[in-house]
């Protein structure tokens, strides 16, 4: 329950952050347009907390003055707002197609302005995401990213890998000609060519001066894969260290649960073999699905029996055993970690180039899912979200921070996508207008507004229910 309360927390500060970046994008470049902006509300419903602003300092006090008297309907400042669904925000300018607007206010509406401006003003919001994204890795970087060291670990012959002639102690420069120095940066790589097929070329140090370059096939690989895992599919893995087979976490009313184990436990025996890692105590559980096995292990200073069976489940195909349990945290040894760090004057290059990839990336994945190279199951909601979230802050403030960064990017790049109801749709309609000279009918916004709507609820619905399915 603390977990789950914890997760709550952690994704209602994440989407407050993104959503009061984003919108703050909308607001600002409307007040540098001269638009009215009667509300900005970071969340949806009631409001739990209001402010109002001063008076729009963009119009002149005695001009102000002036329409008070006339219209009888004084100019009031912004509405700051807090409310109670933290799912997202708005921002809300005067604009007559939303409600009446005084003739001597007009001039101070959305709608009037030229269309050169409202677009700056759509595209804002997802600008500024992006330039959070900047900030947030030029902070990084400046400060230092620590990652794990692409030495390869023990590789299966029979592996794609292992026929390509790559061996345990190999370290991993480059993935198709794009350097490489932590796994994690190998991992981004790999992800990029989900679903494609031709080669993928892994280059490998050799000496100090020289590499050589490895060459695999892929065929729509992993076309469809609910949870892909390019690197084990490839047959890659990390020269870890023997990790003891020692219980660091349990998922409530799993398998693992049921038996009795608990965090701290520490795995001697499984049916009277005897477990030497965790790795090894992982394949027994995988292969032994539905099956009752026999543990003997050590809590404190006791030893312990105890009779636990593999829930069976389907992953990538294959049936496979699970019980809800993960290993504790491992201190990786000073010769496997890496630490990429640029002085403050050269760390916004390095950032500029992770926000492209990290855009490029979210982008054509987007279009991978639409034309089914990769699985809708991929898709992620709020709880998946909060879980990351809620992981990441635990990890510490750099891993927090790089998190804000990646969603930050994602939300950006959704924000932009033409579809009516998002920035994309609006910024679409305005690109048309300048083409044409002419705004586009108002029965084809009201068209495309439904089918937005009905798009989003859909993605929503579908996000959602990744979300319990992973659960």
């Amino acid at each position: 329950m603390i977990e789950v309360m914890q997760s709550i927390v952690a994704l209602i500060v994440t989407l407050s952050i993104l959503v009061t970046i984003h919108e703050y994008g909308h607001y600002w470049v409307a007040r540098l347009c001269n638009v009215h902006v009667l509300r900005f509300s970071v969340g949806f419903g009631k409001p739990l907390l209001m402010k109002r602003g001063p008076a729009p300092a963009m119009v002149p006090s005695p001009e102000r003055q002036q329409i008070e008297t006339r219209a009888n309907q004084p100019l009031e400042g912004t509405e700051f707002v807090l409310a109670a669904i933290p799912l997202g925000g708005y921002v809300k300018m005067l604009d007559e197609r939303e409600g009446y607007v005084p003739d001597d206010q007009k001039h101070l509406a959305f709608n009037n302005k030229p269309v050169l401006q409202r677009i700056a003003i759509v595209i804002a919001g997802p600008l500024a995401n992006f330039l959070l994204a900047i900030v947030a890795y030029w902070v990084l970087f400046t400060v230092g990213v620590t990652g794990v060291v692409p030495k390869l670990g023990e590789i299966d012959p029979e592996s794609k890998a292992g026929y390509a002639g790559l061996k345990a102690g190999d370290e991993i420069v480059a993935v198709d000609g794009s350097a490489v120095e932590t796994w994690s940066d190998v991992n981004l790589r790999l992800f990029e060519r989900l679903g494609e097929s031709g080669e993928i070329v892994i280059s490998l140090a050799e000496g100090t001066d020289f590499t050589r370059d490895h060459t695999i096939g892929i065929n729509r690989w992993l076309q469809g894969a609910d949870e892909p895992r390019p690197a084990l599919e490839l047959g890659l893995t990390l020269s870890y260290p023997p990790i003891p087979a020692l219980i660091g976490g349990i998922v409530e009313g799993g398998r693992a649960e049921k038996a009795g184990l608990v965090a701290g436990d520490k795995i001697l025996t499984t049916d009277d073999v005897a477990v030497d890692n965790w790795a090894d105590w992982v394949e027994m559980i995988q292969a032994s699905p539905e099956r009752s096995m026999a543990l003997t292990i050590l809590r404190s200073d006791t030893v312990v029996d105890l009779v636990v069976t593999p829930e069976q489940i389907e992953r990538d195909g294959k049936t496979i055993g699970f019980i809800g349990a993960s290993r504790t945290a491992i201190e990786l040894p000073e010769d496997m970690q890496r630490q990429v760090s640029y002085p403050i004057y050269l760390a916004l290059f390095p950032a500029l180039e992770r926000t492209w990839d990290v855009t490029v990336f979210t982008l054509v994945s987007v279009k991978k899912m639409i034309v089914g190279a990769i699985s809708p199951k991929n898709l992620s909601g709020p709880i998946t979200i909060a879980q990351v979230a809620n992981a990441t802050a635990q990890s510490g403030l750099g891993s927090f921070i790089g998190f804000i960064a990646l969603l930050s990017i994602s939300l950006g790049v959704l924000n932009l996508l033409p579809i009516p109801v998002l920035d994309g749709g609006h910024l679409l309609y305005y690109i048309v207008e300048l083409c044409t000279g002419k705004p586009v009918p108002e029965r084809i916004q009201v068209w495309g507004l439904q089918m937005g709507m009905f798009l989003i609820m859909g993605i929503m619905m579908l996000a959602f229910y990744n979300d319990l399915a992973r659960l």
